[in-house]
């Protein structure tokens, strides 16, 4: 007999997989487990007064309590903005809902920390333009709003962090079963006795979730506590791990260690406590049927509902674009807003810039190899997943998960301790680095677009191409990404959009040659030059927004960032 026949057969979707996954393990799994390991061990021995030592220092203790502080206040607020305005755009006969919730999500669009410029242009105590207007409109003596400030902060983040609640809850408003609201409407209750009894009830687990997005995004941000509370002496967690890493010592790195370790434990254990609370209870809300709700009736509110909804966007949304689009055409910054004072020539100047022009490129290359790179391992982690019945398929869609869950400058940290030299494999202050951070934090996005695309591809399909004698990889390449491209396409702008304007992990992983455009925004903002960091805002506006119309056009309106 053959002694080939003995020789195992090699399945190659198997090995692909198994490349997929060993790389998922190796840059999202191994990297956290050793950030525990380093703030945990000394010198090969158990060693915890190095959280001792760090909380010890009142500037620290203290930006763990603000960050607290500062999540739940934004929390609190955010869901009392966002539910209204779920109820009024899915459940009443509000005026142009289609335009109210695209423009309810607009901030998501919109890279927080260019979100924080603009405010600092409105609202800076001394030239900010909302204040000298109301100044000189009341004839105040002081300028009435105060940016560098507790509330300023937290209004800043509750603009660009709310949206994350307004999404989950109006998507799960749109799938609840309305008969339910209907019974009691019978029953004599009325919209606004229906709306506490049974909406705000049955609504409770999209809310928390709503809410626990909003708390972990706030406590894992840096561009709007660097741009706009460290001015204000307000300091968060990621503001002092920023500062530690940039002292560059071996202590600074051990302290920044500890404060990432312990912003991810809170984390993961927000994200546990609400599993947690939802598993004690059952929440029905979708129901057999497709059937549209009846619209409640806004009657005589009808119009001021549609007024004070109508401020609300023109405040959060256009007033701050607008902001950065005059300031971005300005002759002078120290003259008065008018048109002989605006011009096109600053932007002629950024444009001729090739350090501006090297930072975008920078951004252009990372972004688009961390799409693909997460695409392809998000296509095998979502066949995995959704195709076969292997033991554990679910493991490193959790994986994805918890790379998407994490905050990112525990994975910038984690990769720094990681990937710099110690285990042979060098990436500090490399494009690699930047790309891989990309890649652990957005894949979670591919994934899910992908695994919802595949499951609706009927198994029938790729198991006839297997029987008329194609292998899987023709089969995966005739019938299924033909079947699921769009969705593949969809999920490849899912990462690269949010990787292309990045700043709190680029922050700490970029160097000299590799600065990202959401660094040097960052640092022509606070160091050098508002102005130019104002043309440059409207660059990256106008490319995401390019990119999300894009994205909503391939995927049919059913994607969008």
């Amino acid at each position: 007999m053959d002694k080939k026949t003995f020789l195992p057969v090699i399945d190659l979707k198997w090995i692909v997989i198994s490349i997929a996954v060993a790389t998922l393990i190796s840059f999202t799994v191994l990297p956290m487990l050793y950030l525990i390991f380093r703030s945990i061990v000394v010198d090969g021995v158990i060693n915890i007064e190095n959280y001792r030592e760090v909380y010890n220092n009142i500037v620290n203790f203290s930006a763990f309590v603000n960050t607290f502080k500062i999540s739940i206040t934004v929390t609190a607020v955010s869901l009392l903005i966002s539910f209204p305005l779920a109820w009024l755009v899915g459940r009443t006969d509000l005026p142009a809902k289609g335009f109210f919730r695209t423009l309810f999500v607009a901030t998501y669009m919109i890279p927080p920390y260019v979100g924080a410029i603009a405010w600092i242009q409105l609202l800076n105590p001394r030239v900010g333009y909302m204040n000298v207007y109301l100044q000189k409109l009341f004839n105040l003596s002081a300028a009435p709003f105060d940016i560098y400030s507790f509330s300023g902060l937290v209004w800043c983040l509750t603009l660009f962090y709310s949206p994350f609640a307004f999404i989950t809850i109006s998507r799960a408003l749109e799938k609840m079963d309305p008969t339910l609201e209907e019974a009691s409407r019978v029953s004599g209750a009325t919209p606004f006795e229906t709306l506490y009894r049974v909406t705000l009830p049955l609504m409770f687990p999209s809310i928390l979730a709503g809410g626990v997005l909003v708390f972990i995004g706030v406590a894992s941000a840096f561009g709007i506590p660097a741009i706009v509370g460290m001015p204000a002496k307000i300091e968060v967690l990621t503001t002092r791990i920023v500062t530690y890493v940039y002292m560059g010592t071996g202590k600074g790195i051990r302290e920044a260690t500890a404060l990432a370790v312990s912003l991810m434990l809170v984390a993961n254990a927000i994200l546990y406590f609400m599993t947690y609370i939802l598993g004690k209870k059952d929440y029905v809300t979708i129901g057999g049927k497709s059937m549209r709700p009846n619209l409640v009736e806004l009657g005589k509110w009808k119009w001021p509902i549609t007024a004070i909804v109508g401020a609300y966007g023109l405040v959060s949304v256009f007033i701050p674009l607008a902001s950065i689009l005059v300031t971005s055409m300005l002759k002078s910054l120290s003259r008065p807003v008018s048109f002989d004072n605006l011009t096109f020539e600053k932007w002629l100047a950024v444009v001729d810039n090739s350090q501006y022009m090297e930072t975008l490129s920078n951004s252009f290359i990372t972004a688009s190899i961390a799409a693909t790179a997460a695409t392809l391992i998000a296509l095998f982690v979502a066949y995995l997943l959704v195709k076969t019945h292997a033991k554990g398929r679910r493991i490193p869609d959790s994986l994805a998960t918890l790379g998407g869950a994490t905050p990112s400058i525990v994975i910038a940290l984690a990769l720094i301790i990681t990937f710099s030299g110690e285990f042979g494999l060098n990436l500090y202050s490399t494009l690699g680095i930047l790309i891989v951070a990309y890649m652990v934090k957005y894949l979670t996005m591919a994934v899910r677009t992908i695994a919802a695309s595949l499951s609706q591809v009927h198994s029938s399909l790729e198991e006839a191409a297997l029987n008329s004698g194609a292998n899987w990889l023709r089969s995966l390449k005739d019938i299924l990404l033909p079947l699921i491209a769009p969705s593949i396409v969809a999920g490849w702008f899912l990462v690269f959009m949010p990787s292309f304007y990045e700043l709190t992990m680029s922050i700490i992983l970029y160097g000299s040659k590799t600065k990202t455009i959401g660094v040097l925004l960052y640092e022509l903002q606070t160091y050098a030059d508002p102005q130019d960091a104002s043309v440059l805002a409207v660059v990256v506006l106008t490319i995401v927004l390019l990119g999300n119309i894009i994205l909503r056009k391939i995927s049919k309106g059913n994607v969008g960032i």
